[in-house]
C-alpha cells in the first residue's frame, strides 16, 4: 500500500492562510486549533536586506482529509484544493520525493 503526503513548495506560497482556513473549516476546528498553520520565517541576507517565506507546517491533527479522501468526496485533502497559489501536492512520498529532488525549496510532509 502507497504511503501519502503533502509537498510544500516554499518558492510559491504567499501566506494567504487558505490551507489554514480550508482545514478548520473541513475538521471544525476551534479557534486554538490547527491541521496546519502558515509560518512566516523572516531572514536576514547580506547587504542589509531581508528574505520573507512563508512554510505551511502540518500540524498533529492533521490526517490528510483521510474521511473525506475515503468517502470519494474529493481526491484532494481541503488544504491543497484550496490553496489558491498550488504551492500544496498531495500524492504518493516516494513521488512527491522524486519533485523534491529537482525543487530543493520544498518542505515534504510524510505521516505515519
Amino acid at each position: 500500500m502507497a504511503k501519502y503526503g503533502l509537498l510544500f513548495d516554499i518558492n510559491y506560497c504567499t501566506g494567504c492562510q487558505a490551507c489554514t482556513v480550508a482545514c478548520k473549516q473541513e475538521n471544525g476546528y476551534d479557534a486554538e486549533y490547527w491541521g496546519i498553520k502558515v509560518t512566516e520565517m523572516i531572514l536576514p541576507t547580506p547587504g542589509g536586506k531581508i528574505q520573507i517565506d512563508y512554510v505551511p507546517y502540518p500540524t498533529t491533527l492533521c490526517t490528510l482529509c483521510a474521511s473525506r479522501i475515503a468517502s470519494g468526496f474529493d481526491e484532494k485533502p481541503s488544504c491543497v484544493k484550496h490553496c489558491m497559489t498550488k504551492c500544496i501536492q498531495y500524492g504518493e512520498v516516494e513521488k512527491l520525493a522524486q519533485y523534491l529532488a529537482e525543487h530543493p525549496r520544498c518542505v515534504l510532509y510524510a505521516p505515519k
